[in-house]
């Protein structure tokens, strides 16, 4: 199941997640091409020196990298059998738990655990006993282990079995479903999942509300939390790694490309995301062709930047949520675009350089999600933007409780209201925008991912 292959000697800090540090791509001639990842995970850890990263190898090239004994120091891929990986990563954690975390079920029709359902489950299980196996083996004695996340959310109390010494931590990136929907799932199940997170001597969240919902669910399912500590670190901007690179090159020439799309004297309202059934970006377009309706004097004097970029499409409910993005868009264009005006410029490959450029020439930032765990955008825009940046915000983000003061907060439902958020968002006096950009990055960068990791690390020790 799991390829032996361990460091050279015992780690003190070791961190579990499904995706790892580095990707391998397998050439035709055979070759493996190393890839390092980005994010606030990997920012965050590069604060810690003896550390071990244990995460999944994800691809063939992965795969082929473990087999080879291909790898470097710090990280340990397990190469786990690739159906139990798509049980587990596909029908379990995407499918199931993601889902209820962020409310997402057309509950007339779905869930519906059946035969198959507990066919995963067991894949689910396996899969993480062998990240809790693999953090045995490779920590030292009275190590800290911080877990990553709802793809491993049995692994602490699999581990607190195989390892009682250790000090063990799990942190969820997502929301926590509300008690009453997170019955949805059989009861069995979320009693395994709950007493799972619970062999941590603490679990942490990114805000207080996510972090109030598992302890309800705790109290109401299990009588309690035990002896597991909660804990709330709200993950930040990383401000000095944002400013450098939204300045280097690549991004001037994507502005420049970015300029000529939208054309002369026109405000932008710009929003990224991935076709994540939970961003809402379906919503947003409404929300923007009811503004063109409704106020037709922005026609011809706004543009709507919508960088979608696909995620999930292994998944059929996903690659359907992409194809009615770029339906609504195109739908958008037709009705109202002319000659010299596109009213919505779409881009649905992912380009890191091009997404700086549009939060450095964002007007208004759109992030309107049905629910979110945090939603780094909200806190990057006002961070990069280059004349300031009024940010439109769902209530739902986990950025509300940081940024709702200086943002315009809108109900994710409701079309109307953010159609209106918009143009309030479009009127806003300079000076008034400008106060506000700085407020926000102030907020956003408060817990960079250097220190939220080693918060988290000093939290777990002194527990």
């Amino acid at each position: 199941m799991v390829t032996e292959h361990t460091s050279s000697s015992p780690a003190q800090v070791l961190v579990a997640s499904n995706r790892g540090p580095i990707t391998y791509t397998l050439g035709e001639d055979g070759t493996l091409d190393a890839r390092r990842g980005g994010g606030g995970l990997v920012s965050g850890l590069s604060a810690v020196d003896d550390k071990l990263w244990v995460c999944a190898a994800l691809g063939d090239g992965d795969r082929e990298a473990v087999r080879r004994g291909v790898g470097e120091p710090g990280v340990r891929m397990l190469d786990i059998d690739p159906e139990v990986h798509a049980d587990a990563y596909n029908g379990i954690a995407n499918s199931v738990l993601w889902f209820v975390h962020h409310l997402l079920y057309q509950t007339p029709v779905e869930p519906v655990f059946d035969t198959e359902f507990r066919r995963q489950w067991a894949s689910y299980e396996t899969y993480n006993r062998a990240f809790a196996e693999a953090l045995a083996q490779e920590a030292a004695e009275g190590a800290a282990v911080l877990v990553q996340d709802y793809h491993l959310a049995l692994v602490p109390g699999m581990l607190r079995a195989l390892r009682p010494d250790l000090r063990i931590g799990h942190f969820s990136h997502t929301p926590w479903a509300p008690v009453d929907y997170f019955r949805l799932l059989p009861d069995d199940i979320a009693e395994q999942l709950l007493h799972g997170i619970l062999g941590a001597d603490r679990a942490a969240f990114l805000t207080r509300r996510w972090a109030d919902a598992f302890i309800g669910c705790c109290t109401e399912i299990l009588g309690g939390t035990g002896r597991t500590r909660i804990g709330v670190h709200s993950l930040g901007a990383d401000a000095d790694f944002l400013r450098r690179r939204s300045h280097e090159a690549d991004v001037d020439e994507r502005m420049a490309a970015l300029r000529e799309q939208v054309g002369e004297d026109r405000k932008t309202i710009v929003r990224v995301d991935r076709t994540e059934l939970s961003k809402n970006i379906v919503r947003g377009l409404h929300a923007y062709r009811t503004l063109l309706e409704t106020r037709p004097e922005w026609r011809e004097r706004v543009v709507h930047i919508a960088f979608a970029y696909p995620s999930r499409q292994d998944l059929a409910v996903y690659r359907d949520y992409t194809a009615a993005v770029q339906s609504l868009a195109t739908e958008i264009n037709g009705a109202y675009g002319t000659e010299s005006w596109t009213p919505v410029v779409l881009h649905v490959k992912d380009d890191f350089a091009r997404s700086l450029a549009a939060y450095r020439l964002a007007d208004v930032a759109l992030v309107n999600p049905i629910r979110d765990g945090m939603n780094l955008v909200a806190k990057e825009v006002p961070v990069v933007s280059d004349h300031g940046c009024t940010l439109v915000l769902s209530r739902e983000a986990g950025a509300y409780e940081e940024l709702g003061e200086d943002a315009i907060v809108v109900n994710p439902y409701d079309v109307t209201g953010t159609a209106e958020a918009l143009h309030e968002a479009l009127t806003m006096s300079g000076d008034e925008r400008s106060g506000r950009t700085k407020r926000l990055a102030e907020a956003a960068t408060a817990l960079p991912p250097q220190q939220w990791f080693l918060d988290q690390l000093e939290a777990l020790r002194q527990e």
